[in-house]
């Protein structure tokens, strides 16, 4: 996950995620969810819960695998938990949320990202949980800590959002894109796609959040995006964003 935060002008978010699961795991794409706050997210139609979602207020919440030494017999979905973030109105209240629950002991290891345009953390749930404050810039998460000089996917994908300048939404959706696509070599190195047998790379998005709701994107493949191209799903993305800032308008 590359999370490019109060970096641009007018867009103080910009994400790029690619998911890893089980193949065989079913999932939805993304859609509008029914119930309020208004979200629209895919959803696990397993357990119900989600990887990636984005509802009304501008909060962006996304869940990611992280290692644990010891996890419960029964483990609670990590991505129930992800979907209930996404009834808070902020991103501090939603880290807040997500520590609690972390610290019940529930869950499996796990990373979480809350966003809006004021606030970011990542939370981690795996020996220990703590909420790491985002500062403004680049920053990368695989499954372990974020902005690791050791792991080698970071430091590859930070490699290549450095390369250029990027000062625009549009550019770094561009370069983003590019970048979440590439598959390993025959050796299995200097890719950004996870290949396996049975687990790896099984849908990309991206998502880019600005002030004015018309510049919004949400961009969305349902399958390792080296093979798959993006659908644009700006429209899903822009009418949940509407319904809160029509309602401050009235």
């Amino acid at each position: 996950m590359a999370i490019y935060y109060q970096a641009v002008p007018n867009t103080p978010i910009l994400v790029a995620y690619n998911r890893e699961e089980f193949f065989e795991r079913p999932s939805q794409p993304p859609r509008i969810q029914s119930g309020k706050p208004r979200v629209v997210c895919g959803i696990d139609k397993k357990a119900g819960g989600t990887w990636l979602g984005i509802n009304q207020y501008g909060l962006l919440v996304a869940v990611g695998n992280r290692p644990k030494a010891k996890v419960p017999a029964e483990p609670r979905s990590r991505g129930l938990l992800c979907r209930e973030l996404l009834n808070c109105r902020t991103a501090r209240e939603a880290a807040m949320l997500a520590a609690q629950e972390l610290s019940t002991g529930q869950y499996a290891g796990a990373n979480y990202v809350c966003l809006d345009a004021k606030y970011g953390a990542v939370v981690y749930g795996g020996n220990h949980v703590e909420i790491v404050d985002l500062t403004p810039g680049l920053h990368i998460l695989t499954n372990g800590d974020l902005d690791d000089p050791s792991d080698p996917r970071q430091q590859l994908v930070r490699r290549q959002l450095t390369l250029q300048r990027l000062d625009s939404a549009v550019l770094f959706l561009a370069v983003a894109s590019r970048t979440f696509s590439r598959r390993p070599d025959p050796a299995g190195r200097g890719g950004v796609v996870l290949v396996g047998k049975d687990f790896g790379t099984v849908s990309s998005t991206l998502v880019a959040l600005g002030n004015k709701t018309q510049h919004c994107i949400l961009q969305y493949t349902n399958g390792p995006p080296c093979d798959h191209p993006y659908e644009d799903l700006s429209a899903l993305l822009r009418q949940v964003l509407s319904t809160e800032r029509a309602s401050r308008k009235t």
